[in-house]
């Protein structure tokens, strides 16, 4: 089944300041994650981001704030942004058939996400060089599950050129200078 972008939504999860330097391998994960936003926005895709509880974990880290500038940044106490009411309701509206995943942690709030966007009928993309956690074995399991749970699995490579379907646009032209 091919990802298509008029049917895609992105959502990066709870990329915050106070967790965030925790992560493993962060600073290429903010790189990665910068150059998926840039490409969503390039293709036109509408991208949507949670922050947990930001009174305990802060915001959005900066580097990606500045590029998700016009959009509505979703507080949610919950793991699963499936069980925030301004995120399901949002998502609702917006009704894809992808949504294209990055964020932390893999293995709690992209974990659990993922499985509850399955059960609403949705087709997650896990974008696995634009998500992470503390411990690489946390991730690579939480990885196994949402693939063994029916996720798709990719890159921010692949799942940009595979939403811009062909070259020689202007949007191509923009894609292919970001992932250079």
């Amino acid at each position: 089944m091919r990802i298509l972008a008029n049917q895609s939504i992105g959502l990066i999860i709870d990329m915050q300041e106070r967790l965030y330097p925790l992560i493993d391998n962060h600073n290429k994960l903010t790189k990665n994650t910068s150059i998926l936003i840039e490409g969503l926005k390039a293709l036109g895709i509408k991208t949507m981001v949670t922050e947990q509880y930001t009174k305990g974990l802060g915001f959005t880290i900066a580097p990606l704030k500045d590029l998700l500038q016009n959009i509505r940044f979703i507080e949610k106490q919950a793991f699963s942004c499936c069980d925030e009411p301004a995120f399901s309701e949002e998502l609702a509206l917006a009704a894809p058939q992808y949504v294209i995943i990055a964020g932390i942690e893999t293995h709690v709030c992209v974990l659990q996400t993922t499985v509850d966007l399955i059960n609403c009928g949705y087709r997650p993309v896990i974008v696995e060089d634009c998500v992470g956690s503390r411990n690489p074995n946390d991730k690579a399991i939480a990885i196994e599950r949402m693939r063994s749970e029916g996720a798709i699995i990719t890159t921010y490579e692949s799942v940009l050129f595979e939403l811009l379907r062909y070259s020689g646009t202007e949007v191509f032209k923009k894609i292919s200078k970001l992932v250079k």
